[in-house]
């Protein structure tokens, strides 16, 4: 544990994934985990623990991602640092990182964390628009990485961390619908990811009770994300 003071730092992650509701629609959510001790016991709260001396923010975080909930992101991104003083009964700093993951690799980094027999029963998936009182400022947390997702995607090719390598315009355009929260108008948003520049059709259509849609891909010559002067090290997990 690092302490400074009486200042104890922590680690917390924002997993945001697609997944259905009931009435097949694409919302967002995130796994959260319920605390068994206090403060705050027999409340959610998201995945983290302490940072200790001997590792860096991003590898606690990717540490404590793994244990809790079994998930392991390519890539997690520092969300913001949280340390007012009232935030907790003890004075704690929480360095927060987020990440986006499809949903395929979540179902398989989970199934294989439960074959593993150390996978702890008191983590659950909750829709992120629907979330209960959360230990903490959490809630306050899922808000702030919501409203960075919804400003990022109108700039940013963000939407594809949802996306495989090759989709179709519905899969984008589904993707871009749960992250705003409203539909959109299928040719207007064709018109303007088209006009974008970004993507680029293959030779390859996705077949089924529908007519064949063409698949396409995002443009590799631009970078998924700015990871800036710092390097792969300092923003990613080994």
């Amino acid at each position: 544990m690092t302490q400074s003071n009486g200042i104890r730092v922590a680690v917390s992650t924002v997993i945001l994934t697609l997944r259905r509701s009931e009435n097949g629609e694409a919302v967002l959510a995130l796994p959260l985990v319920l605390r068994t001790r206090e403060p705050f016991a027999d409340q959610w709260a998201l995945p983290g623990g302490w940072l200790t001396a001997a590792e860096s923010a991003v590898d606690a975080a990717a540490r404590t991602l793994a244990e809790t909930a079994g998930l392991s992101p390519s890539y997690l991104e520092q969300l913001y640092a949280f340390g007012a003083v009232d935030r907790s009964p003890t004075r704690v700093v929480s360095i927060v990182y987020w990440a986006l993951l499809r949903s395929d690799d979540v179902d398989a980094q989970s199934a294989a964390h439960l074959a593993s027999g150390r996978a702890p029963e008191n983590v659950r998936w909750f829709d992120a628009d629907d979330l209960p009182p959360l230990a903490f400022d959490h809630n306050q947390i899922v808000e702030y990485a919501l409203w960075r997702l919804r400003n990022k995607v109108g700039y940013s090719r963000v939407a594809h961390g949802f996306l495989p390598s090759e989709f179709t315009l519905a899969d984008l355009r589904e993707a871009y619908e749960a992250i705003l929260g409203r539909h959109l108008d299928p040719a207007n948003f064709r018109r303007q990811v088209e006009a974008a520049g970004n993507l680029l059709p293959t030779d390859r259509f996705r077949t089924g009770s529908h007519r064949p849609a063409r698949l396409y891909r995002y443009n590799t010559d631009v970078e998924l994300a700015d990871r800036g002067p710092l390097g792969s090290d300092e923003t990613s997990p080994r």
